[in-house]
């Protein structure tokens, strides 16, 4: 019998020749999607935010696979940083086809101990950092004539939780952000999201105590945590060639956390 924590191998070869762009690289959700992608044979730009000696550890694991890696450091909210990064990757890989815009900030507050300059911050990464990267990403991908991007919301975006109002609306807004875009520029630009349910990352970890663990997964069919390594296969299907009718679709990782 098949354990339901294994995720299906991705096919040797499917994206080779592409280079793709991970946001937030090295967290443990950004480097699993990084590994699937590398296994399907793309060339990966690491990105990272001061955790350079993490991004090598990482380029080297995923070299290891076979494929070619850049790791370049940005704040995402940072226009100008992130365009200096951007033409550092391609410069040394080449035009970025793959966009997975990985990179957030969670923060457990209630609204009520919540100032401008917190609720902000939540936005700034979130949604900003989003804006910014595709914003420098897709007139190249328009120019080319190809090019897929996936979103990483939340199932929060569908279900509200307590302590969490800044992150929960910025992963809302960020599915309106995925819908109107795949409208702009596909079918050119495959623009597509993912709704990961809890996932077992140190994120999470800080809140993970046994009974926020029930909390969040009582109500889903398999009454656990996601694993990392269950999300990368995901983002390597929808950048894949087995996806083509989709656009400006969420699929919703989250064991069933979110019906329907």
């Amino acid at each position: 019998m098949t354990d339901d924590r294994t995720p299906a191998a991705a096919a040797p070869g499917t994206l080779t020749g592409s280079v793709a762009l991970v946001t937030g690289a090295v967290g443990a959700l950004g480097a699993a999607i990084c590994r699937d992608l590398a296994r399907a044979g793309a060339d990966i730009v690491v990105h990272h935010l001061d955790q350079r000696e993490q991004a090598l550890a990482l380029c080297g694991e995923l070299e290891d696979l076979g494929v070619r890696t850049v790791e370049v450091s940005a704040d995402v909210t940072d226009w100008d940083a992130v365009a200096a990064a951007l033409e550092d990757a391609q410069e040394r890989l080449g035009p970025i086809d793959i966009l997975v815009n990985n990179a957030g900030w969670m923060e457990s507050r209630r609204l009520v101990d919540t100032d401008l300059a917190q609720w902000r911050r939540t936005m700034s990464v979130d949604l900003d950092g989003v804006f910014i990267v595709t914003r420098l990403v897709v007139p190249g991908m328009l120019e080319r004539g190809e090019g897929r991007i996936v979103n990483l919301s939340s199932q929060l975006a569908y279900k509200g939780a307590t302590d969490f109002v800044a992150y929960c609306t910025a992963k809302a807004g960020l599915l309106g952000f995925t819908r109107a875009l795949a409208r702009e520029v596909g079918p050119t630009v495959r623009v597509n999201a993912i709704a990961p349910g809890p996932i077992d990352t140190p994120m999470v970890t800080p809140h993970a105590t046994p009974e926020w663990v029930h909390t969040r997964t009582r109500d889903s069919v398999i009454g656990r945590l996601g694993l990392p390594e269950e999300i990368g296969p995901a983002v390597t299907f929808l950048v894949g060639p087995g996806a083509p009718l989709f656009h400006g679709q969420t699929l919703h990782l989250n064991g069933g956390g979110v019906l329907g």
